[in-house]
Parts: C-alpha cells; sequence; structure tokens
C-alpha cells in the first residue's frame, strides 16, 4: 500500500506565503540594488563585448573580434595588466604592513598618541587629485625638495614620476602616506587583542617578536584579511593618481588640444582602468572596453577568491 504525504493544511499554506513575501519584502532593497547595480551592468558588459559599439550607433554582433584585437593588437594592454598586478602585489604588500606598523607604535606611545593618529589620519581625507599633484611637486627632480634634500646629505636624486624605473615606486610612497585608513582599522584591532594572552606568553619568556607572531598576529589575522583584500580591489581600479601623476609630470595638466603620452613615462603609469578608459570614452570602441573590464573584474575575482580561500585556511589554523 503506498503511504500518501499527509495534506498541509489550507491556513499553514498562508501562513508560509505570508512568510515568504515578507521574507521578500526585506530582502528587496537589497534585490532591486543587486540587480540595477551589478547584475544589470555585468550581463550588459557581456553582451557589448562580442559587438561592434561605438556608443552612438545600434550595436552589430562581431564574436570574438573585440577579445582578439585586445589581446593581439591593442598596444597598451599587456604593458597596462605588468603594471596593475606590479601595483597590486607591492603597493598593497608594502600599504598592509606599514598601515600596521604604524598601528602598532601608536598604542605603545604613552603620551601624545591622539596627535600622532590624527597627522597620519589627516593625509588619508587629501582629494586624490590634490595629494598627486603635491606629491609631483615634492618629487619634482629638477626643483622639488626631495632631491634637494637628497643631494645635501650625498644620496642620489631619482627622476621619480619621470623616470619609468622609479614612477611606480613614487606611486607606492603616495599610498603609503595616505595610510591613515589601515592605521585606524590595524590600531582598533590591536587594542581588542585580550591582554591576558600577552601576559601568559611573557611569563613564558616569549620576547616582542614570538609575542607578536604567537599572540597578536593569530588575533587580528581577519582584520588582515580584510585590509589585504579590500586593497588589491582597490588597487585593481587605481586610476587617478596614475594619471594624474603622467600629466603633471609631462607638463600636460589641462586644455584642449595637448598630446598626452598614456602612462607616461613611456607606459610605466598605464594601468588597466585607464585601458578601459582610453578604449570606451577616447576611441569609442565600446565593445573592446567592455572585454577589458570584464578581464579587470575576472582577475580581481581571482585575487579575492585566492585570498579568502588561503585566508580562511590561515584563520582556521589559528
Amino acid at each position: 500500500m503506498a503511504l500518501t504525504a499527509p495534506a498541509v493544511p489550507a491556513a499553514l499554506k498562508r501562513k508560509r506565503r505570508r512568510e515568504r513575501a515578507r521574507t521578500l519584502a526585506f530582502l528587496s532593497p537589497w534585490l532591486i540594488g543587486f540587480g540595477v547595480f551589478f547584475a544589470y551592468p555585468l550581463l550588459s558588459t557581456a553582451y557589448f563585448s562580442f559587438m561592434k559599439y561605438d556608443g552612438f550607433t545600434a550595436p552589430a554582433f562581431n564574436g570574438s573580434k573585440n577579445w582578439t584585437y585586445l589581446f593581439t593588437h591593442y598596444p597598451f594592454f599587456w604593458q597596462g595588466l605588468r603594471n596593475t598586478l606590479w601595483l597590486v602585489v607591492v603597493m598593497v604588500t608594502l600599504r598592509v604592513a606599514f598601515g600596521l606598523g604604524v598601528g602598532l607604535l601608536i598604542t605603545k606611545v604613552r603620551t601624545g598618541a591622539g596627535f600622532f593618529r590624527t597627522a597620519f589620519y589627516l593625509p588619508y581625507l587629501a582629494p586624490p587629485v590634490a595629494a598627486t599633484m603635491a606629491f609631483a611637486f615634492l618629487l619634482n627632480p629638477g626643483t622639488g625638495p626631495v632631491n634637494h634634500l637628497l643631494g645635501e646629505i650625498g644620496l642620489p636624486q631619482p627622476g621619480w614620476f619621470t623616470d619609468p624605473a622609479w614612477s611606480k615606486p613614487a606611486l607606492t610612497l603616495l599610498g603609503l602616506w595616505g595610510v591613515g585608513d589601515l592605521m585606524v582599522i590595524f590600531m582598533a584591532a590591536l587594542l581588542d587583542v585580550p591582554r591576558d594572552q600577552y601576559e601568559a606568553a611573557e611569563l613564558d619568556g616569549a620576547g616582542p617578536w614570538h609575542r607578536f607572531r604567537f599572540v597578536t598576529l593569530p588575533n587580528i589575522s581577519p582584520i588582515v584579511m580584510f585590509a589585504v583584500v579590500t586593497g588589491v580591489i582597490q588597487t585593481m581600479q587605481y586610476y587617478t593618481q596614475a594619471i594624474v601623476a603622467g600629466k603633471v609630470a609631462s607638463g600636460v595638466i589641462g586644455g584642449s588640444g595637448q598630446q598626452f603620452e598614456p602612462g607616461y613615462p613611456h607606459g610605466s603609469t598605464w594601468t588597466l582602468p585607464q585601458m578601459v578608459y582610453n578604449l570606451g570614452f577616447q576611441r569609442f570602441d565600446t565593445g573592446t572596453a567592455c572585454a577589458a573590464a570584464l578581464i579587470l573584474f575576472a582577475i580581481s575575482m581571482a585575487f579575492t577568491a585566492l585570498l579568502l580561500r588561503r585566508g580562511a585556511g590561515l584563520i582556521g589554523e589559528d
């Protein structure tokens, strides 16, 4: 004899429908935002990446020609990819290390902690364009005070933003100058580390390095991972500082009809977001720009997934 499922009372069905409707109502702001600001733009970008489209005429399907042109004929793709990855590896690593170091030092200061905290945080509030122009002035190889000081003490005087070998390190210095956001996050995490763990480590004879390695770092590892992931995402979108530094160093700071070498000097400050802008708004090749944007998105997602997976394993071990 076959068994049949018991019938669900009509009242219970109505209750479940009301619960689903209530849940959807609470989720609707997020669902609408996700659909309008993420899902629809992502699907549209994927659609236009297979189209010949200039933003004015009707799009026409052209298969994988946009992707082929990007990888084989567009002159700045591989250079922009190398520069962006360099900034992700070097700048993000140094910013996290420097922010953590500053946070550690300020939490140890007995007097004047408020002053140092304010002094390190204020540069983060400076507008990116103004901060980059100020750094371009300070690091000017001919008239800047930094090279003048280096010359006075007998050290080499780099070309900074005018030298392809020093342009990305100069951008990294700019990023370290505005490290106040990471400093505040790390300070909050460091102050939350249980004091009794430090006391137990001291009783066991642990020195400063071992206390940092086996007490501080395991406790703040989620915050370190947050700083690294957000830093990678922000650096993959690195645009304003790089293009402003290149324009100021080349002497092109505004006006129409002026010629500007992309990524000056010699493409060393050229990044993937600049490539997307160049393709979409200067060459009006919207289809190829969408393909470049998808590559940028895929690389960002790959970095994030790798870091989260690795970070989850480290946090689990701790």
